[in-house]
């Protein structure tokens, strides 16, 4: 398996170590509940170096596969947007940040190898950058402990140096919380975990990253988005920026458009279990009549509620609000309520 540039940090830190997406990487430290709520509470620091960076230098090429208005995006800013088949499908979700002289890409890490290809074949000249460094400093202290880029709002990027260490630093995050996520040279990353670690963040691990993005109601690739779901069923229509849902000129975007004006036949819901019990991936959902309507994507316990909740797709017409369902979990019906996303209140800073 690969490792991170911070794997001997981990280590050192008695990490509990787990495969993902090919590498080695913590799930936790002292927990995954108490990791959870220190990112809710005060500041936790994440290792996401096995996502992919890149850069482009040509935001027309990349715009004619993504949903984003690249060419319309301001120097230090940045965009989520989708990476998109020829038949309205995602390849992947992603984030562009216009850097001033490139603009650079930040990938999935199951997904970073095929986004390559991907944009290669259809014309996009990009330069890979896999072996840099990538960490997530989540939570409200987030950025009293750096304040070196707390002029930075909601979606700003930057070039800032922390202490002697120069890095890319973008105020975002995938855990609802306010937070920056900060590119930096392989063997500069662990002095910059370690100046974060002893301003106050406290180590965290993907179980807790889990827990975080489900209760902030943000998609998981590979789970509730795929290369066979439309951004509209997935209630991603936000993805698509208001020139683009215009000229509808990116790849795959005639499906993607019909979906738009005609509806979608299921969407993405929010779901809240009655019990304690969690549903996970892959449990059947049934409507009050018994009769089969979607399946869980994502599940497990949202410690901010203190309770199980999930997201899955449902029929249409079982999305409202308070529509009533069970989960089918080991031959049992746990009951549940479509509720609004997401579960908790994002917190960023604009």
């Amino acid at each position: 398996m690969l490792k991170s540039p911070l794997d001997g940090l981990h280590r050192r830190l008695g990490a509990r170590m787990v495969e993902f997406a090919g590498y080695e990487m913590p799930l936790q430290y002292q927990g995954i509940i108490a990791e959870h709520n220190a990112c809710r509470t005060k500041a936790a620091l994440f290792d996401v170096s096995h996502m992919g960076q890149a850069e482009i230098s040509d935001p027309a090429a990349l715009e004619a596969v993504v949903t984003g208005d690249i060419r319309g995006l301001a120097p230090g800013r940045q965009r989520y947007s989708l990476l998109m088949n020829e038949t309205g499908g995602i390849v992947d979700d992603l984030m562009v940040a216009n850097l001033g002289d490139r603009f650079q890409l930040v990938l999935n890490a199951s997904r970073k190898h095929d986004d390559i290809a991907h944009l290669r074949a259809h014309g996009v000249t990009v330069t890979p950058h896999f072996a840099r460094a990538l960490l997530a400093l989540q939570g409200p202290d987030a950025a009293s402990l750096l304040a070196e880029a707390a002029s930075l709002k909601f979606m700003d990027a930057a070039a800032v140096t922390i202490e002697d260490v120069s890095c890319v630093v973008t105020r975002s995050g995938y855990t609802g919380e306010d937070g920056f996520e900060l590119g930096c040279a392989a063997e500069q990353a662990e002095a910059l975990a370690e100046i974060l670690l002893r301003r106050g963040a406290v180590p965290a691990g993907l179980g807790a990253r889990d827990s975080l993005r489900l209760e902030a109601g943000l998609c998981l690739y590979g789970n509730d988005i795929g290369a066979d779901t439309n951004p509209i069923e997935a209630n991603l229509a936000w993805a698509i920026s208001k020139r683009r849902r215009t000229d509808w000129d990116f790849l795959g975007a005639a499906p993607v458009r019909a979906m738009f004006e005609q509806g979608p036949a299921r969407k993405l819901v929010g779901i809240k279990l009655s019990g304690r019990a969690p549903a996970r991936a892959g449990a059947d959902i049934h409507g009050a009549d018994d009769r089969p309507i979607g399946r869980v994507t994502s599940g497990g316990f949202a410690p901010s509620l203190n309770a199980p909740v999930a997201l899955g797709y449902v029929q249409s017409d079982f999305a409202a609000p308070g529509t009533e369902l069970a989960l089918i979990v080991r031959g049992q019906k746990l009951p549940g309520t479509v509720a609004p996303l997401p579960f908790i209140p994002h917190r960023y800073v604009r």
